[in-house]
């Protein structure tokens, strides 16, 4: 049994779909002095190399699953290369301020019913193959839980902002712009 449903499909072409519109919005709207690392850079060529020479392995096999599992593999490790930097920066500003909950709390709910919906099949099934028969999905699922309650735990209880009678946000340390204004002459650290 294979256990990739039509839903798993059409989450995986819906990200895909939703990355390229993103990532052509990176291209067509002004950026000011913000630039691609080169660190981001080395990692995209390196993951693309990967998927086309593993995708011209697997195509005269017609090794599909294969792929599928490596492709899996490189979601996770991309994952990871997402999630440690915020969590890096929000550790050495001591502040979540200026960044959003919100979305955090959107992907850990979607976490949390992915392992739901495996249990679910699984107990339907009477096997746990859903788990171990796609580990990419497992996994993912594990580190996105992980990642978004660190997250949690960094915003409301390690790093919670002050807010005045009004709600409105008190910040009572300055904490330094991520990105320096391009109209502005570059000063030393704030």
């Amino acid at each position: 049994m294979i256990p990739v449903a039509a839903n798993d499909v059409a989450f995986s072409l819906h990200a895909v779909a939703l990355t390229s519109f993103t990532l052509y919005q990176v291209f067509i709207y002004e950026r000011g002095n913000q630039k691609v690392s080169k660190v981001c850079i080395s990692i995209s060529a390196v993951v693309w190399s990967a998927a086309i020479v593993c995708l011209i392995v697997a195509w005269p096999k017609s090794n599909w699953l294969w792929l599928i599992d490596v492709f899996n593999s490189i979601q996770v490790a991309m994952t990871t290369v997402k999630y440690i930097p915020q969590a890096v920066m929000n550790f050495r500003r001591k502040s979540t301020v200026g960044w959003s909950i919100g979305n955090i709390l959107l992907d850990l709910t979607g976490g949390v019913l992915n392992f739901g919906q495996m249990g679910v099949q699984s107990i339907d099934q009477h096997t746990l193959v859903n788990f171990y028969g796609n580990i990419g999905k497992t996994l993912l699922s594990l580190e996105t839980v992980f990642f978004d309650v660190l997250f949690i735990i960094q915003h409301y209880v390690l790093y919670p902002v002050k807010r005045d009678e009004n709600g409105k946000a008190i910040i009572s340390e300055r904490v330094a712009p991520l990105i320096r204004p391009s109209d502005k002459p570059e000063e030393d650290s704030v």
